[in-house]
């Protein structure tokens, strides 16, 4: 049986990804609005992708037989005052991300929870990508972000992305 305070935590999580779908959407709304059509694809990629990563926990939860509570979705809060500044907001969110699902392992480490630690391996990978990517987003606008073809360019690159659902079988 699922601890019971893994399981609150996975609860929890399960609304925070809501929450970081509902951030990427705002951000992918902003790029659109800018003109950015690729940067808003890219976001708008990533809203699915944490969007995605609730509903894993979400069914995990009931595999197992626990109560699944959902929340209300604060409004993201994030002021964006320049093209950057979502890059920048994504990398903070992932590595505050990064920490909940580490939270989540350890408790389940410390109540001998196999099952779920498996489970959260994935999202650790996950993460691990997640941070890697918003990192590879800010070089390369530091390095071309600046000149009109080469944010062209980069945000042609980032239109190419394309949703692909989770491998994760839970």
């Amino acid at each position: 049986m699922l601890d019971k305070n893994v399981a609150d935590l996975i609860n929890q999580q399960v609304n925070k990804e809501f929450y970081s779908a509902y951030l990427y959407m705002d951000f992918s709304n902003y790029y659109y609005d800018q003109g950015l059509d690729g940067y808003g694809n890219w976001f708008k990629v990533q809203y699915q992708e944490e969007r995605d990563h609730a509903v894993l926990m979400n069914q995990y939860l009931l595999n197992n037989s626990m109560p699944v509570t959902l929340d209300a979705i604060a409004k993201p809060d994030k002021k964006i005052t320049c093209i950057k500044d979502p890059l920048l907001f994504s990398l903070e969110h992932e590595r505050y991300v990064t920490n909940l699902i580490n939270i989540i392992y350890e408790a389940a480490h410390k109540a001998d929870d196999f099952r779920t630690m498996q489970f959260l391996d994935w999202f650790v990978k996950e993460q691990g990508e997640e941070e890697k990517n918003a990192e590879t987003n800010i070089k390369k606008y530091d390095l071309f972000g600046s000149d009109p073809k080469g944010l062209y360019q980069l945000d042609q690159e980032m239109l190419a992305r394309v949703y692909a659902a989770p491998s994760l079988i839970i």
